[in-house]
């Protein structure tokens, strides 16, 4: 019996070995487990590899069109789609409204006699906008006389223009005179130059805010007050009457001073002699935007000292995880991005685009790839000789208010953020039409770029499709009241509930007319057709259809519109820096 007396001992002695084997196993997967986790995935670390070869603002890029590179065929034509890719579907049944109702009084009747409100806009063009636009709101809610504001001269532009060198200073005041009464500038007192009482007011302020801050100031301060750095100083929820007036403000009085308005036409007469229709593009691919954003755009090193110099500028500045960021939304597509997003919308290479913006990140190089998918590609310059430009090119606000006119003319609209201009086109498309704008999902559509080399064509436009449905500008796409009212001024936008009826109406007497001839059809050739087999039933007459209830997700996409922007919302810029607020704000 010593044999197994010795494989007992032996058991015995290994035991311990076995434990010690064991643990260190144990411990090797859980060490795997962490890192599988913590490290990107095999397809996010191909796309920055893929985007460092294919996009790189440094590198050369290969047609895309010619399927360099690629592992799809990009079609040089758009998708064939079943609806009109220049307008906006259901538009026609949407008109803007903002005239005032008989319960608003005239400005006669309420503006104090001697009650004065004066305010020093700040920013670039589109932010001074918003806050000429809040001024006369301003003003009617505290019954004074609105002196014409004051434009910012001295911020990170530059820019020495006047109000009467932008816009139209007459007509907005006879536009506005049953509203608010408006002067050009303040009344001497007692024969000397009256220099109003300054102080500003919080951001947001309320219709209370103004009369519990600003009106006790007005009465003590002998009947002067200037708000300074008038930006986003109202609340975006007011009184109907109130937003009425905003609207009025924004979409009707302030029209541009006629020098911009016939050199704005003349551009826009340009683009459309060249074609029919055309994309006006607000690309925000600026050496300074992408410093902001944090984001890595595939330049290496290079890159990353260049921006990295910029972002010095601003102490407050943090400094950001380039991946997060442009998961969650934040990070502007690159130009190759944006051409290949346009693609799978359904505009080929035959499409004419404008292009509105500053010095590009990576000059040409950047571009090559957007100009390969679009070679019909437009900016204020090529279309316009230096002379014609010269009044304006020495004026940032000037130049911008070109770029603001043609924009608003396009067939098309497309921003590459979420900036003023961008808002302000936005909600003035809409009162005028509902014409399409179009805003990158960037949030959702970044994995669709992270794997786009691993998909067919097809694939990859369906999806694009898809994600961007509720950010195309159609009408009921964000819900009202929801996000900046400039951008969503919902308040002003009405229905002709009869013409949709009559339309709905038309639509069921087509499918009976449909049915009936079906039906007549199948007995000819005596065969019995049910109802079912028909395909139709009495509760399956298609009718228009209705953009709320067609959305899959109620709280997708239209929902969360103002919240996935591709730049941050404004509120976020607000900081100590004064010059990163109003550089980044347009």
């Amino acid at each position: 019996m010593p044999l197994p007396r010795r494989r007992k001992l032996q058991h015995h002695r290994l035991r311990p070995l076995l434990q010690v084997v064991s643990a260190v196993s144990a411990a090797l997967l859980i060490l795997f487990a962490i890192l599988s986790f913590l490290s990107p995935s095999p397809d996010e670390s191909e796309h920055f590899n893929l985007r460092r070869h294919h996009t790189s603002v440094n590198a050369v890029v290969q047609d895309p069109v010619t399927n360099g590179g690629y592992v799809f065929s990009i079609p040089s034509d758009g998708v064939k789609l079943d609806r009109d890719i220049w307008s906006s579907r259901n538009a026609k049944f949407f008109y803007g409204c903002s005239n005032a109702s008989a319960k608003f009084a005239k400005a006669e009747a309420v503006t104090h006699p001697t009650r004065y409100l004066a305010i020093a806009a700040s920013g670039g063009l589109n932010q001074q906008r918003t806050g000429i636009t809040d001024a006369v709101v301003a003003a009617r809610i505290l019954n004074a006389t609105l002196v014409v504001p004051i434009l910012d001269q001295k911020s990170f532009w530059k820019d020495a223009s006047n109000f009467t060198d932008i816009f139209d200073i007459d007509w907005f005041i006879s536009f506005l005179s049953k509203d608010v009464k408006i002067i050009k500038k303040l009344p001497k007192r007692g024969g000397r130059t009256w220099t109003p009482y300054t102080m500003r007011v919080p951001r947001k302020c309320s219709e209370r805010c103004y009369v519990n801050r600003v009106l006790p100031v007005l009465l003590k301060r002998h009947n002067a007050v200037q708000l300074n750095k008038f930006d986003y100083r109202l609340a975006n929820k007011l009184d109907t009457e109130l937003q009425k007036l905003r609207c009025r403000v924004n979409y009707h009085a302030l029209k541009f001073a006629n020098p911009i308005l016939e050199m704005g036409k003349m551009l826009v007469q340009r683009m459309r002699m060249r074609s029919k229709h055309y994309i006006a593009l607000h690309l925000r691919f600026e050496p300074d935007m992408l410093a902001f954003s944090g984001c890595d755009y595939g330049g290496g090193e290079k890159e990353r000292n260049e921006l990295g110099a910029i972002q010095k500028r601003w102490k407050t500045l943090h400094k950001n995880n380039p991946d997060k960021e442009r998961r969650q939304g934040r990070c502007p597509l690159t130009p190759e991005e944006v051409g290949l997003m346009l693609r799978a919308l359904g505009y080929g290479s035959d499409v004419h685009i404008y292009v509105a913006s500053g010095e590009v990140y990576g000059g040409e190089e950047t571009l090559r790839p957007l100009k390969a998918l679009f070679p019909n590609f437009y900016s204020k310059d090529t279309i316009a000789t230096k002379e014609e430009l010269g009044p304006f090119s020495s004026f940032s606000s000037r130049m911008a208010a070109l770029d603001f006119i043609v924009c608003d003319e396009s067939d098309v609209f497309v921003t590459n953020n979420n900036g003023n201009m961008a808002r302000i086109l936005a909600g003035r498309r809409k009162y005028f039409g509902h014409k399409p704008t179009i805003r990158p999902n960037a949030k959702k559509l970044y994995r669709v770029f992270l794997g786009r080399n691993n998909m067919t064509w097809e694939e990859f436009a369906s999806r694009i499709r898809t994600l961007q449905r509720g950010f195309m500008g159609e009408p009921k796409e964000v819900r009202p009241g929801r996000g900046e009212f400039h951008e969503n001024p919902s308040t002003c936008i009405c229905e002709d509930s009869e013409a949709r009826e009559r339309e709905k109406e038309k639509v069921k007497a087509d499918s009976k007319h449909k049915k009936h001839r079906k039906l007549d059809d199948s007995s000819r050739k005596d065969v019995m057709v049910t109802d079912d087999q028909n395909g139709y039933e009495e509760n399956d007459v298609p009718e228009w259809p209705d953009l709320e209830d067609e959305e899959v997700d109620q709280s997708g996409p239209q929902e969360k519109l103002l919240y996935n922007a591709t730049g941050s919302d404004y509120d976020a810029f607000s900081s100590g820096e004064p010059e990163l607020e109003v550089m980044l704000s347009d």
